[in-house]
């Protein structure tokens, strides 16, 4: 019985490739120069890899990398406002965004309440501990000193 290395089994080559290949997408272009320039400063054969890879699958010259995954939520977003063609799902399409855009406004309007609130108590809590220190400390002074100092001249 034998145990061969299996590539598969591991995930192979190709499976760290893709891997590398989303890793230096989220980062875009700038990242793929990086790695061809670094790759002709150590490895010449993997810098002239990579320019043929990054010119083969257009990502040199194309929006590509993370501006086209920002590029497609655009126009999924823009997608949403266009027209169906049928007025009464149109009607109640804007009816439903223009109440939970109140009902968003309402609940920051909220939020808002509540975070002045808790300064107000947090301001409050601050000057109380700091009447109640001044308080100590002129209680303090006074029983050190128990009368007037004297007055010069006074002997």
């Amino acid at each position: 019985m034998s145990t061969a290395y299996s590539p598969s089994a591991t995930g192979g080559v190709g499976h760290w490739f893709r891997r590398a290949e989303g890793w230096l997408d989220d980062r875009g272009r700038p990242a793929w120069i990086i790695a061809m320039i670094l790759g002709f400063v150590f490895v010449w054969p993997v810098g002239l890899g990579l320019l043929a890879y990054m010119i083969w699958s257009k990502r040199m010259f194309s929006r590509s990398c993370s501006n086209r995954r920002h590029h497609e939520s655009h126009l999924a977003m823009h997608g949403a406002m266009r027209s169906s063609g049928n007025t009464a799902f149109d009607a109640y399409k804007e009816e439903t965004i223009r109440r939970l855009q109140d009902e968003q406004e309402a609940f920051e309007a909220f939020l808002q309440r509540l975070r002045d609130a808790k300064d107000k108590k947090e301001f409050d809590a601050f000057m109380d501990d700091r009447a109640q220190a001044n308080k100590a400390a002129d209680s303090a002074s006074a029983d050190i000193g128990g009368t007037e100092p004297p007055r010069a001249g006074s002997y």
